[in-house]
Formats: C-alpha cells, structure tokens, sequence
C-alpha cells in the first residue's frame, strides 16, 4: 500500500481551514502534518515538519501565496505546492506556477479532487488547467532577459525527437495538454493509472523534460500534438 502524502495546509480564514482539514481528514492517501493562518507562521512550519505536499491559499494577508511560494522553494525545493485559490485569479496563479507551484485548485473543489490533485503533484505530475497552459506555453515562447515576441499563429514544426513518440505516447501527450489528470487520461483510454505513468515517464525521457509543462510545450515545438 503506498504511503500516505504528508500534507500541511495554510489559510489564514479559520472557517475554511476547518472545511478543508475535515475533508482530508477522511483520506487514507493524507497525512495532515500541519497549518498555519500565514505565510510568515507557514515559512517556520514548513522547516519543522518538511511537508510532501504544501496546500497554500493564494490570497494570504502581509506575506502573499507568491511570496510563500519563492521563499519555500528557494529553501526546501523537494516540497510540492498546490496553490488554492477562491478565484480563478489567472495572473496570480501563473505567477506561482512560474514560481515554482506545481498546480492549482479552485476552493470549492470536490474532496476527490482535491486528494487526487495532491497525490499527482507528489507523483511529479501537474494540475494545470487548459487555459492556464496556453499562458504557460506564450511565457515559455518570451526568450531569457528579451522583450516578448509574438507567438506564430502555427507552431514551427522543429527536427523530430531522436526517439519518436509511439502513437499512444503522442494521444496520452495530446490529452494532458488539455489539462486533465492521470486519472482522467486513463478512464478516457481504458488503461490503468500506472500504465499512464509509465508512458509519460517515456514520454518525459523521449523529449528529455521533467514535467507534464515541458512535455506539453516541446511537443508543440515540434509539432507532435497541437492545443
């Protein structure tokens, strides 16, 4: 049986706090391992109790989710964070992805949800929505320390991998560009989650990237899927 992921939650509402600890409480997948009302009070905590996976409000008082978000993996990189957010706050959110964070959730997400997007962030995976992943692919598009340049209306098919995707590696890769789980993708297939793990960890060494953003920005590079 796997291990639970260690989880530590912060919200400076305390009514939502309580929402949020009595919905995970109930997963056998969770280890609650700690909260805090701020980001200064999560910044201590997160050094103490070295967390897998920091579920963090976005729109904390004095020290924002942002700031909380550089700081943490600036000092413990190995700590996965989801941002939770009350709005669709997309320019904040892309920040925080740009930070570090690896995804984002809606409060008001179903308890399934919220446990299965915790366990895929633990996993190496990503909790992207499809909208946010076209601004993550116009950021990646704006070369280091230049002005932005304006995105091709059709991306400009680059050499094929030295490794090129099989067909089902390029229909699991065409999937998560459109911001679905593992879980998702392998109902949508008719496969086991494990199964689509290991294809995206081919995918992952084929296109030589390490995550589900960089997988789904090279294969539009190269022309392999489209969005």
């Amino acid at each position: 049986m796997e291990a639970p992921v260690r989880v530590m939650v912060v919200e400076d509402q305390a009514q939502i706090l309580k929402s949020q600890l009595k919905l995970l409480s109930h997963s056998p997948f969770i280890e609650l391992v700690g909260t805090a009302l701020s980001g200064e009070e999560a910044l201590q905590l997160v050094a103490k109790v070295k967390p897998d996976v920091l579920l963090l409000d976005l729109g904390l008082p004095r020290m924002s989710g942002l700031e909380v978000t550089r700081a943490v993996k600036a000092s413990h990189p190995a700590v996965e964070i989801l941002i939770f957010t009350i709005f669709d706050e997309e320019e904040k959110v892309l920040e925080a992805v740009k930070a570090g964070a690896s995804g984002y959730l809606l409060k008001g997400t179903p308890a399934d949800r919220i446990v299965e997007a915790i366990r895929e962030v633990r996993a190496g995976g990503t909790v992207i929505q499809p909208n946010l992943a076209r601004r993550l692919l116009q950021h990646f598009r704006i070369p280091l320390g230049g002005e932005p340049t304006p995105a091709p209306a059709e991306p400009t098919p680059a050499a094929p991998p030295l490794r090129p995707l099989s067909e089902r590696e390029t229909e699991i890769l065409q999937l998560i560009a459109k911001g679905i789980s593992n879980t998702e993708a392998a109902q949508a297939l008719g496969l086991s989650k494990a199964t689509i793990r290991t294809h995206l960890e081919h995918i992952y060494q084929k296109l030589e990237v390490t995550n589900r953003v960089e997988a789904v920005t090279e294969g539009i590079r190269k022309g392999l899927i489209s969005v």
